[in-house]
C-alpha cells in the first residue's frame, strides 16, 4: 500500500506542477513535471511487480488490468508531451492513474492468471490496444472542446496550450491507426490462441471487441475516403473506446465482481 500512495502523491505533484507550468510558461521548455511523473510510473509498475512476485505469476483480473491501463495511459500521454503542446493531457491522466494503482493495491490481488506466453502475448496485445485506442478518445474530447470554442469565437486560455486544430487532429488519426493495428493484433492472437473465442464466458468480448474494429475501421475509411473529420470522427472514435470498455472491463465486472468468476 505504501507505494500505491507514494505512487499517487507523485502523481497529484506532477499533475499540479504541470498545471502551475502551463499557466506561467511553456511546458515545452520547463518540464520540471516530468522527473516526478516518470518516478510515479515507477512505483507504479512495482506495486504490479511486486503483487506479480507475490502470486508467482500475472494478475490481470479487473482491478489490475485497470490500474495497468492508467499506467499505460500516463505513459503514453507522457510521451505524446514531446509532440507539441500535449502535455496538458497529464493534468488529467496523472491522477487518475494515481486513484487506480491505489483502488488496485486497496482492493487486494486477484488469483494469479495461469497463461502460457501464447495467452500473455494476447493479453499484452489487448491493454496496450486499450491504452492506445484511450489516449485517441481523450485527443478526440479535446479536438473536440477546441473546434466548439473556435466556432463559438470564445478562445481560451486552456484552448492556448493546445496544438493547433489541424495538428491536433492529425495526431489523432496517428495515434487511431496505431490503436487500430494494435486491436486488429489482439484480434489476430485471439482467434490463432484462444481456444474458443465464442465460448459462453467470452463471447460477449469477442462480439463487442469485433464491432469495435469495426467502427474504426469504417472511421479510417471515411477519413481515407470522404476526409472524415472534426465532429464526426470524434463521434466514432468514443463510440469505438465504449464498446471496448464494455468488451474488456464491462464483461471483467460482471464475471468478477458480480458473479465472482475467474
Amino acid at each position: 500500500m505504501i507505494m500505491a500512495y507514494v505512487s499517487l502523491a507523485l502523481y497529484c505533484t506532477a499533475a499540479a506542477v504541470l498545471g502551475w507550468t502551463l499557466r506561467k510558461s511553456s511546458p515545452d521548455t520547463n518540464r520540471t513535471w516530468l522527473p516526478i511523473v516518470i518516478l510515479a510510473m515507477i512505483f507504479h509498475g512495482e506495486v504490479h511487480a511486486e503483487a506479480w512476485r507475490t502470486l508467482s505469476g500475472l494478475d490481470l483480473q479487473f482491478y489490475a488490468s485497470l490500474s495497468l491501463t492508467a499506467l499505460g495511459i500516463a505513459a503514453l500521454s507522457t510521451a505524446l508531451s514531446f509532440r507539441g503542446k500535449l502535455s496538458a493531457l497529464g493534468i488529467l491522466v496523472f491522477p487518475f492513474a494515481g486513484l487506480l494503482v491505489l483502488l488496485y493495491a486497496s482492493q487486494g490481488h486477484g488469483h494469479p492468471n495461469q497463461m502460457d506466453w501464447q495467452l500473455q502475448l494476447h493479453a499484452w496485445c489487448a491493454i496496450v490496444a486499450y491504452t492506445t485506442l484511450a489516449v485517441a478518445t481523450l485527443i478526440g474530447i479535446l479536438l473536440w472542446c477546441q473546434e466548439r470554442a473556435l466556432r463559438r469565437h470564445a478562445v481560451k486560455s486552456w484552448t492556448r496550450v493546445l496544438p493547433p486544430l489541424t495538428e491536433l487532429e492529425r495526431l489523432l488519426f496517428e495515434v487511431i491507426w496505431v490503436g487500430y493495428v494494435l486491436l486488429t493484433a489482439t484480434l489476430v492472437t485471439g482467434v490463432v490462441f484462444v481456444h474458443d473465442l465464442f465460448a459462453q464466458h467470452i463471447v460477449h468480448k469477442t462480439v463487442l471487441s469485433v464491432m469495435s474494429w469495426l467502427v474504426l475501421g469504417t472511421l479510417l475509411i471515411g477519413r481515407w475516403r470522404y476526409g472524415w473529420r472534426g465532429a464526426r470522427a470524434v463521434k466514432w472514435t468514443v463510440a469505438a473506446m465504449l464498446l471496448l470498455l464494455l468488451a474488456f472491463f464491462g464483461t471483467q465486472f460482471v464475471r468478477q465482481l458480480i458473479l465472482h468468476r475467474a
